[in-house]
């Protein structure tokens, strides 16, 4: 499909030379298609870099909201344990790809995808703890806010200091340590 092809070659040419060097007429040649074509999609480059990431924002948040799905009616602490693989794996499995895209909307507005994006990931995780039999009669909303803010923010900050394999193995089993040990708290 052609826009497929638009997206690669626009993650082709973030990872090559970075998004200040992006432009429409490199992604319409490096995608095999004429500049129309290109603008017929996105009538210009922060078009292009805001479509890109509403598409990487949606396979995540679908990602999650499919483990939030399979983990209903599981225990609290096994919920956390999956959300923090499931999170993690989706931010370093194409390492390369997420830092490109993180650069590439730094000069954008892009709080709309953000918004879009946590309100359907608190939902899913909303609706995942308030079905942990062991947190009935717990308020899962101010749960699934902190617990989401927490993992979400260690991760991206592992991620954006290069932390060693190892460093990152033991801060994962510490992240998952501290949220269960917060939710047996409360």
């Amino acid at each position: 499909m052609t826009v497929d092809a638009i997206f690669e070659a626009t993650l082709q040419l973030l990872l090559t030379d970075g998004p200040r060097r992006l432009t429409t007429t490199r992604v319409a040649h490096r995608a095999g298609v004429s500049v129309g074509t290109m603008y017929q999609y996105f009538p210009n480059k922060e078009a292009l870099i805001f479509a890109l990431n509403a598409r990487y924002l949606d396979a995540l948040a679908e990602r999650i909201e499919t483990v939030c799905r399979n983990m209903a009616g599981s225990r609290a602490e096994a919920m956390v344990a999956a959300l923090i693989d499931c999170y993690w794996q989706a931010k370093t499995e194409r390492a390369d790809v997420t830092r490109a895209l993180y650069r590439s909307v730094a000069e954008l507005d892009n709080s709309s995808l953000i918004e879009a994006f946590a309100e359907r990931v608190d939902t899913a995780t909303q609706a995942m703890l308030a079905s942990a039999p062991d947190l009935a009669g717990r308020e899962a909303t101010p749960l699934a806010l902190t617990l989401v803010t927490v993992i979400f923010g260690t991760v991206r900050n592992a991620f954006e200091r290069g932390l060693s394999p190892a460093e990152v193995a033991h801060l994962k089993g510490e992240l998952c340590s501290m949220c269960q040990v917060y939710l047996r708290a409360r």
